[in-house]
């Protein structure tokens, strides 16, 4: 699923193709629940529209309109944002079982899984929303409007603090993996870069949040701000589906220490890497490294 590092790219690498545009047509495919807001009722509210801004809440995105309007965008576990020059896209079937041709994919054209087009009145590039397991979700707020998804969302993870974190996790009893991939505290936080942090910080995911001292917590919030940071200077993490809007791979992939490394040689001290599963979630560590 993309986090927070993927959200941010795509953001980044999209947003030029839609602030300043006028949405001249918007297409879609049938209702479903890929759809909170059904499909002609978006096609009316978004046709005309202005888009002044792309901003985002954890790992959400939200396209700001002329009228004070918004629309939520989540990308969800398979789901690609890109522009339609884009190439080299990981289109995959819903078998994940192959990608498209290469012929295919450098004229690649909407497909069934791609539930969302929005055209243009300027007849630039349009901006395609595809997700072939239709876990993400798109969602019309009128203006002023709170939705329940973005109410709940603590403070976004590239803003973490060892006061915040300090705070938050006494007396919880929780893993402190479990605890960080927790929305409400964090917004934006998965389990890729959860991993990642707790290993950067030399903490054991298994342990209670609450046994965290405050100096582990500060150096928790310091390796999980840095992690994301460092993740969104390489693009993000292209490890299934996800790709940037013009079709490229992220680079972060390539530096993980202990994510999907089960049974690999630590980097640092050339142990094992262990795997358990911590609310219900594959969750990755270094025996050594990590206390």
């Amino acid at each position: 699923m993309p986090e927070l590092p993927e959200v941010e790219t795509t953001r980044r690498s999209i947003a030029p193709h839609l602030v300043g545009r006028t949405i001249r047509a918007v297409t879609t495919t049938k209702a479903s629940y890929f759809f909170l807001t059904p499909p002609r009722e978006l096609e009316r509210r978004l046709t005309g529209r202005r888009v002044l801004a792309l901003v985002r809440r954890g790992k959400y995105l939200l396209l700001e309109l002329d009228d004070g309007a918004r629309v939520l965008l989540h990308l969800g576990m398979t789901g690609q944002l890109f522009t339609a020059s884009a190439r080299s896209v990981r289109l995959l079937n819903a078998t994940r079982s192959g990608a498209l041709l290469p012929e295919a994919q450098s004229a690649f054209e909407p497909d069934v899984h791609t539930h969302l087009v929005l055209s243009f009145d300027d007849d630039g590039e349009r901006v395609l929303f595809r997700d072939v397991r239709k876990f993400g979700k798109v969602q019309w707020l009128a203006k002023d409007a709170r939705d329940a998804r973005l109410s709940k969302l603590g403070v976004d993870a590239l803003e973490a603090t060892g006061a915040l974190l300090y705070e938050k996790t006494r007396g919880r009893k929780a893993a402190i993996k479990t605890f960080l991939l927790d929305q409400a505290v964090l917004a934006g936080v998965g389990n890729i870069y959860a991993d990642e942090a707790l290993f950067r910080a030399g903490i054991r995911p298994t342990r209670a949040a609450r046994s965290l001292t405050k100096p582990q917590c500060e150096k928790l919030a310091r390796e999980t701000v840095a992690v994301l940071m460092r993740s969104i200077e390489t693009g993000g993490s292209s490890i299934s589906d996800y790709v940037s809007a013009d079709g490229s791979d992220g680079g972060y992939q390539h530096e993980r220490k202990v994510y999907a490394r089960t049974g690999e040689a630590c980097s640092v001290c050339g142990s094992v890497i262990k795997r358990v599963v911590l609310g219900q979630r594959s969750t990755h560590y270094c025996p050594s490294c990590q206390k």
